[in-house]
This record gives C-alpha cells, sequence and structure tokens, in this order.
C-alpha cells in the first residue's frame, strides 16, 4: 500500500490531519503541494516523501500522477481547482477523490462519469463531513421508505469551529444565496429560507437552511425529487439573515470579501487538537412520502475535521484495496448506509 496514494493539499488544515492520521490505516501518502516551504516540513516529520505541483502546470500533475493509482484532493476551493485534478486523473487512469462541499462542483464533476467509466476510475467527492454523515443518512432513510418524494437533512456542531480553508470557500460564496432541489431540478434560495427546531435525539437546535452539498448527492444517491438541506444557527442570526436581501449586492463585492478574507488569515488555521476533542457533530434526517407519513433517523459522530481525516483514509484504504466502483460515486451510493458506522466515534440516536 506503500505511495499509491497523492495527498494534494497536505499543508492545509485538514490535509495535514490526513497526513498524520494516514498510517492508523496502514498508508504513507505521497504529500503535495504548491510550495516546498510548506509542505517540506510536514514531509520530514512523518517521514513520507513529497512532491510540489502546480495544478497548473498540466506536465507536472500527469507525471507526478502516473506513479500513484489515487488522489485524495484537499485543497480547495474546488471551484479553482477540481477540474484540472480530476482532468489529469482520466488522463493517467488515477482515482479522483476529495473532501469537497460545494453543489456547483459535483454537479461539475458528475458529467464526467462516461469518461471515469471508459477509464475504470472511479469519481467520488465528497468523502469527509461533506457528505459522509449526510448521505447515509440520506440512503437509510430511503432504504425504509422506498417511497419518499421529500427529504430534508440537518447538523449541528458542538464545539469546535472553521479552518482557514473551510472559512476562505464560505466567504467565497457570501451573498449567493442558497439552494434546494425541487421535483427533482436543482433552485436557487434566499440563504436561511426556512428555520425549525430539530429534536436531534440528545437535544433540540434550531437549524436554518444551508446550499449542502447534499442538494447534489442525496439526489444522485437516493432520487428522491425534493430535498433541503439545514445547519444549526442562532435564532437570532437567521433572524438577521432574514433581511440578507437588502445587503447581499454588498457582501458580493471583493471589496468586503477582501475584508472578510483578512480577517480569516489573523485567525488560527483551524480548532485546536483539544477543541476537536471535545467537540461532535449531530446529523438527522427525514423523509415524507405522499402520504404525509414522515421517518426521521439521527446519529452523532466526531467533530467535521477529525471525521473527514477518518472518512477519507477509510474509503482510499477501500479503494487501494480494490474496493470500488467505476464512473461517479456518492460515499454511501457505493459503500451502502452503514459506511458511517465503520467511522470511529460514530453512534446510532
Amino acid at each position: 500500500m506503500q505511495n499509491q496514494l497523492l495527498l494534494y493539499g497536505a499543508n492545509g488544515y485538514t490535509g495535514k490531519l490526513i497526513a498524520k492520521l494516514a498510517a492508523t490505516y496502514n498508508l504513507q501518502p505521497i504529500l503535495a503541494g504548491r510550495t516546498e516551504a510548506n509542505i517540506k516540513p510536514l514531509a520530514a516529520e512523518l517521514q513520507l516523501p513529497y512532491r510540489i505541483i502546480d495544478l497548473d502546470n498540466k506536465e507536472q500533475l500527469e507525471n507526478a500522477l502516473s506513479a500513484v493509482k489515487l488522489v485524495l484532493h484537499a485543497a480547495g476551493p474546488y471551484v479553482y481547482t477540481a477540474k484540472q485534478m480530476i482532468e489529469a486523473c482520466l488522463q493517467t487512469g488515477v482515482h479522483y477523490i476529495d473532501i469537497n462541499g460545494d453543489i456547483s462542483v459535483f454537479e461539475m464533476l458528475k458529467k464526467y462519469d462516461a469518461a471515469a467509466k471508459e477509464k475504470s476510475i472511479m469519481v467520488m467527492p465528497g468523502v469527509g463531513f461533506d457528505v459522509v454523515p449526510t448521505d447515509c443518512i440520506a440512503l437509510q432513510l430511503k432504504n425504509k421508505m422506498p417511497d419518499a418524494t421529500h427529504l430534508k437533512l440537518a447538523f449541528a456542531s458542538i464545539g469546535g469551529g472553521l479552518s482557514h480553508g473551510t472559512a476562505t470557500t464560505m466567504t467565497g460564496k457570501i451573498g449567493e444565496g442558497g439552494a434546494a432541489r425541487e421535483n427533482g431540478m436543482i433552485v436557487r434560495k434566499p440563504l436561511g429560507q426556512k428555520g425549525m427546531w430539530v429534536n436531534f435525539g440528545t437535544k433540540k437546535l434550531f437549524v436554518m437552511t444551508i446550499p449542502w452539498g447534499d442538494i447534489s448527492t442525496a439526489y444522485t444517491t437516493t432520487g428522491i425529487p425534493n430535498i433541503e438541506t439545514y445547519t444549526g444557527m442562532a435564532p437570532k442570526v437567521y433572524r438577521i439573515l432574514k433581511l440578507q436581501w437588502a445587503f447581499n449586492w454588498l457582501l458580493r463585492t471583493e471589496f468586503v470579501r477582501n475584508i472578510i478574507r483578512k480577517k480569516i488569515k489573523a485567525k488560527p488555521a483551524g480548532p485546536s487538537d483539544e477543541q476537536r476533542k471535545i467537540s461532535s457533530s449531530l446529523v438527522w434526517g427525514e423523509a415524507t412520502n405522499p402520504s404525509g407519513e414522515k421517518l426521521t433517523a439521527c446519529i452523532s459522530c466526531l467533530d467535521g475535521y477529525s471525521l473527514t481525516a477518518h472518512s477519507s483514509l477509510l474509503i482510499s484504504k477501500k479503494i487501494l484495496d480494490g474496493n470500488f466502483k467505476t464512473g461517479y460515486q456518492t460515499p454511501s451510493g457505493c459503500y451502502g448506509e452503514n459506511l458511517i458506522m465503520e467511522v470511529p466515534g460514530s453512534k446510532i440516536i
């Protein structure tokens, strides 16, 4: 299993977590990124090989991929990085997985399904917190209620915080609004258009609608035509967001986004080890059929970053062991509704 995996973006917050945990899964990835000053010290610390790769240098990228079987792409924002990587993977016959959560990127990568099948490789975006636990709950509900026509998915973080990468990706979307799936189509909606209280089993929390990756992936997994995704939010913030229509134009300006980016860079790279140890995630789903019957499911799991490190490596190990399906796949669509239970710290509520 040595050096068959290339971890691109290993110097990022989540990339480092993945790199440091890899030995637990008997994996020795080649660490990769754009800048030697960021990658070399980590490679020396973990005694792992490394490569310096510019994603825009097609020859350099394909040369690096020709030596591996799988890429775990951990360098976002994926709207700027996924296309180069997937096309290089197709050119070299290398499996592609990432920890993306952007609906538009899921939809873009889905278009490579036929090409991936021709090359006998798998393309699976969203192998982290986006979207493994929610995807598993979606399939679990679909299996129990095959005639479901509506699906709601919600998650909430208890403790923890955001990494620079996550915050930067969110900044790129600020002012853009939300999304939902209606009658099989993705439609734009105001961010936080809907809010509700959800009983997560261990506690009741307020959630609001956001454009989570499952708007794309849960539909691919289940075929349920109407999907909404929610996240935990303070009710007072939700009330403020109801006024967003008045200032979204301002939030979309580069002037405001650059101010936010500077503030992000001034903060720690992400939650500390101690923060992650005491934080957790709660995930909830509800399916409804034409008769109005409802079915719910809840799980608790690790904080989003720790879960992402484990789930991405778990799936990497499966692929390198020959356990994969060719073409575009979703996590539970390929590995079943119980995939999340293979991740340490996950339990059904």
